[in-house]
């Protein structure tokens, strides 16, 4: 579903963008996407840093921008008084429907697609060794339902989950604003043990946690090395 923005170049629309961001670390979904690019191409300047949240998420499109780039596709994001749009995901499968009218399945095979034939099963073949596993690094950012939330209990629950490849790390304590104050925790996962999502949606977000935790967001999500 696409989400649409107003006017971001009046304070107005700066501070309902500002409002939206409290509870996300991105436009749409758990990682950068071309609808945070969208948003970013529309804002004339950079925020002020009154706009907490607003300033917080631009400073990390930047970083984003600098350092790797932003490739994944979003939701489709439009903003209103500015002709930066994003499309959502598009269907490919009539694409590729018509690309298979155009497969002759009974024709004569040449020596070349034998050859070719060979090389693909010699490469399956090799393919059903085992993989290394991959580990990650992910930045999380853990929120409390409001200012008397204990969040040294927050953070005990949050360290109380335990699973097979997932190792917690460093951890502060970062002002959000109006007295409320969130927790930004390091872990280390192997991938093909942990899911971030399966991880924030069944332990971070469910009971016996959601006691203190409203919402959790991914800062940053980069693969750190192979073993």
């Amino acid at each position: 579903m696409a989400i649409t923005f107003y006017n971001l170049s009046s304070e107005d629309g700066i501070k309902k963008l500002d409002e939206y961001l409290l509870s996300r670390s991105y436009i749409s979904g758990y990682q950068a996407s071309k609808d945070d690019l969208a948003v970013h191409a529309a804002l004339a300047k950079p925020p002020s840093s009154k706009y907490v949240n607003v300033s917080r998420w631009y400073n990390h499109i930047e970083a984003l921008l600098r350092i790797s780039g932003v490739s994944a596709e979003g939701c489709g994001v439009t903003v209103e008084g500015s002709a930066v749009a994003t499309p959502p995901a598009a269907d490919t499968k009539a694409t590729e429907d018509d690309d298979d009218d155009d497969v002759d399945l009974f024709g004569e095979e040449t020596e070349e697609e034998k050859k070719a034939a060979e090389e693909r099963a010699a490469a399956v073949k090799a393919s059903g060794k085992k993989k290394e596993s991959g580990k990650s690094s992910v930045l999380l950012d853990i929120k409390p339902w409001d200012d008397e939330t204990d969040m040294k209990k927050l953070e005990e629950a949050v360290r109380s989950v335990k699973l097979d490849g997932l190792l917690w790390g460093a951890s502060k304590l970062v002002p959000v604003g109006y007295g409320i104050k969130k927790l930004q925790i390091m872990m280390t996962i192997v991938d093909d043990l942990v899911s971030v999502d399966d991880l924030v949606e069944d332990y971070l977000t469910a009971e016996p946690a959601n006691e203190y935790i409203q919402s959790c967001d991914i800062v940053a999500f980069n693969k750190i090395c192979k073993f």
